[in-house]
């Protein structure tokens, strides 16, 4: 092995060749370590943004371009706020799909917050899918859309939508009125006409795009979760610098992951903002139990989750779930707690409170005090982010970690069970992100022991803001 195995480590490793083995065991113990790395994407790709006033079919559209349900889609209008990028391909072509909020005129609140992304939405673009109903035809509001497209200058594909069968036919042709080309009748939810849509998208999009950023390969993934109205849209704005996500004081108003890229301290991450997490995902329906899937989904795709707290109101079990869903999903872990600048001296000491009593299992997560609203402190979070996926990916060598469990073992051995007493034969590092550590033992390790075990690691080698586990392998002697 090359972490600097000792005489020690050899003595344990023979040791074990009196015990059975399997060959998941003996694949664990001569595994390499170190692990591949990605491969940069060569450039940035084209960017298709989907717009159309309310419940015309976007989301549906997008699903069906995307192949999948990916997109929040439910009959009620205006589910899509922000704009939401997803990457698909057609005819061998990758390019970027962004899905938006219906587009209205002359509205406020919300809703004019939604049309300002669905705007900007169409700034960002290299090209545009205009979609619009068949059955209902053009409408003032399509109108004051295609103004809007034609002041941008971007290259427009205009979609006829819920064209059903033949005879809608005649409904899509009447869309040339609009002055867009050629309407292209499609029906997204059977699929009909989508390819022809495609190819007509292709031949307006470039072959990389000529307003999209560099390559964004290998930047880190941070997930931000949190309960509804926590403030995780407007602490994406905050270190965005823009108003890049709809943020409202009504509840909920992020439904599907939205991803952005920001620059913190001169380094670029790419964030990814969800919705709120209300219950379990099987107490939800409609919008929220598929907004609940897709930020699941999002933690997955992320390296470290910035779990964001209210500071200003006690702690529920909403939070304690989502820090909960981080652990178990074996993600690095921030707390943020959010809203500083409403805390008083009286509300910090309940605070220390909630955290030793409710957040017990999550008190190796490193903690930020900030305020989204008045950005106090958010340049702390680089350095928790940076202490958090440095633990994530951190491996331990067999010698110090073996040296650490014959510690334990001398000084805190084991209780003696039914006449047994179980011992330590070796320990390994499994992987990383998480660690994994395996000990093999001559019988089983009471869950309370595990726990302890997991304890003084933490003490000897840190791991700051990831969670670890600790598995153990009994294995009996070989018969003679």
């Amino acid at each position: 092995m090359t972490d600097g195995v000792t005489g020690v480590d050899r003595a344990l490793r023979a040791g074990l060749a009196e015990y059975d083995l399997s060959a998941d065991d003996l694949e664990l113990l001569d595994a390499p370590e170190g692990m591949a790395g990605e491969a940069e994407p060569p450039g940035p790709l084209p960017v298709l943004a989907v717009v159309g006033r309310p419940n015309v079919g976007k989301s549906t559209l997008v699903n069906r371009v995307l192949g999948r349900r990916e997109a929040v889609v439910e009959d009620t209008p205006g589910v899509t706020r922000d704009r939401v990028t997803y990457e698909t391909d057609w005819a061998g072509r990758r390019f970027a799909v962004v899905d938006t909020g219906g587009w209205e005129r002359d509205v406020r609140g919300l809703s004019a917050r939604v049309a300002e992304q669905a705007e900007l939405a169409v700034e960002l673009a290299d090209a545009v899918l205009f979609v619009v109903d068949a059955t209902v035809g053009a409408t003032d509001t399509d109108e004051a859309v295609v103004r809007l497209l034609r002041r941008s200058g971007k290259p427009v594909v205009l979609a006829a939508n819920k064209v059903d069968d033949a005879r809608g036919e005649a409904d899509a042709a009447g869309l040339w009125s609009l002055g867009l080309g050629e309407p292209y009748p499609v029906s997204a939810l059977h699929g009909r006409g989508s390819g022809d849509l495609l190819d007509a998208v292709l031949d307006v999009l470039p072959p990389v795009s000529a307003v999209g950023g560099p390559a964004e390969g290998g930047l880190r993934r941070v997930a931000l979760l949190g309960r509804p109205n926590v403030g995780k849209s407007s602490l994406l704005n905050t270190l965005a610098g823009n108003e890049r996500v709809v943020v409202d004081e009504v509840a909920g108003t992020t439904r599907d992951p939205v991803d952005e890229v920001v620059v913190i301290a001169g380094r670029p991450w790419r964030f990814v903002d969800t919705a709120g997490i209300r219950r379990r995902v099987h107490h939800t329906h409609g919008a929220d139990f598929y907004a609940s899937l897709r930020t699941q989904a999002a933690l997955e795709k992320a390296e470290v989750a910035v779990v964001l707290l209210d500071a200003a109101q006690p702690l529920t079990e909403q939070d304690v779930r989502v820090v909960q869903m981080v652990v178990d999903a074996g993600r690095a872990l921030v707390l943020a707690y959010n809203k500083w600048d409403l805390v008083d001296d009286e509300r910090r000491r309940y605070l220390e409170r909630e955290f030793e009593q409710d957040l017990a299992h999550a008190r190796w997560a490193p903690r930020v005090n900030i305020s989204a609203r008045t950005k106090r402190h958010t340049d702390r979070l680089v350095p928790a982010l940076d202490m958090a996926l440095a633990s994530w990916e951190a491996r331990v060598p067999t010698s110090r970690l073996n040296g650490l469990l014959a510690e334990i073992a001398a000084s805190h051995p084991h209780p003696v069970r039914g006449g047994k007493q179980p011992r330590i034969l070796f320990g390994t590092q499994a992987s990383t992100r998480p660690p994994r550590f395996v000990l093999f033992t001559t019988g089983f390790f009471e869950a309370q022991y595990r726990r302890f075990i997991e304890r003084r690691l933490r003490e000897a080698f840190g791991f700051e803001g990831t969670p670890i586990s600790v598995s153990v392998r009994p294995r009996e002697k070989r018969r003679r």
